[in-house]
């Protein structure tokens, strides 16, 4: 063991590293695909070749001999989908990937609380930042589901019983659904503002978190941080709100989660 440690040159573990690196790109762009079925069949034609080799089956070698032959060929024609958006990936920067996935989950939030708004649904959700919200993670019904604005209709629809507590979204996830938040114990704030919003400024007393609460009443929408109520006019206006305190701070930590990422 101490043999081969001598013998291995950085430039040896740089290559090991980046082999290892494009294996584990290829496995995550065809995981959950028919891809991976087509790659077992290749590997298990392989595997019998080998096998036939060693018992000497002459007819069945030849046949495989003649099929892994054009591998290559085969590969690109059965793998030309996943090979194109591997491409495509490659040619987009990771920080750039990111932003991108950020601003869509932006427009689904936003689509959903407009769309629940002009029905006069009522609907509180949270948005995690830097504090973690387990706590209220654990006091609702998990979803861990991927965030859309179907969902989140779906979840405050009158009929649905989720619709009551709030809807934590962590990390481009809906994490849970009727979470129970604590409410505001400030005298000051209007009584006009029901139970969702006090609740909303109560999670933001005590977390960073965003939240964005739709009144049945009014159809107003408004965003509350650290125990502030902001009141939103329009779907730009939330939209450059969201952008300010969301993709700006990635922008801006950008090299700093890169490199120094727990």
């Amino acid at each position: 063991m101490l043999e081969f440690l001598e013998l291995l040159r950085w430039q040896d573990a740089l290559d090991i590293l980046v082999v290892a690196f494009i294996i584990h790109q290829i496995i995550s762009i065809i995981r959950g695909t028919r891809s991976v079925q087509m790659l077992l069949g290749i590997i298990v034609l392989t595997m019998v070749y080998f096998m036939a080799s060693v018992l000497e089956l002459a007819t069945l070698m030849w046949l495989l001999r003649t099929f892994l032959s054009s591998i290559f060929l085969i590969i690109i024609i059965v793998f030309q989908h996943d090979i194109r958006r591997a491409l495509t990936q490659v040619g987009k920067s990771p920080f750039q990937k990111t932003t991108d996935t950020m601003e869509r989950d932006i427009d689904e939030v936003i689509s959903a609380v407009f769309y629940l708004a002009k029905r006069r649904i009522g609907a509180l959700i949270i948005l995690e930042r830097d504090t973690g919200l387990g706590d209220y993670v654990e006091s609702g019904f998990d979803l861990n589901a991927k965030l859309t604005k179907e969902l989140l209709v779906s979840i405050f629809m009158p009929v649905s019983p989720l619709h009551d507590g709030g809807v934590i979204i962590s990390k481009g996830r809906i994490k849970t659904a009727g979470s129970i938040l604590p409410l505001t114990r400030n005298p000051y704030i209007s009584k006009r503002f029901g139970t969702r919003h006090r609740a909303a400024i109560g999670l933001s007393e005590e977390t960073d978190a965003i939240i964005l609460v739709v009144s049945e009443e009014t159809q107003n929408v408004s965003l509350v941080q650290h125990g502030a109520l902001t009141a939103v006019n329009d779907e730009l206006a939330l939209r450059t709100s969201l952008r300010a305190i969301f993709v700006g701070k990635e922008q801006s930590s950008t090299w700093k989660n890169t490199f120094f990422r727990a």
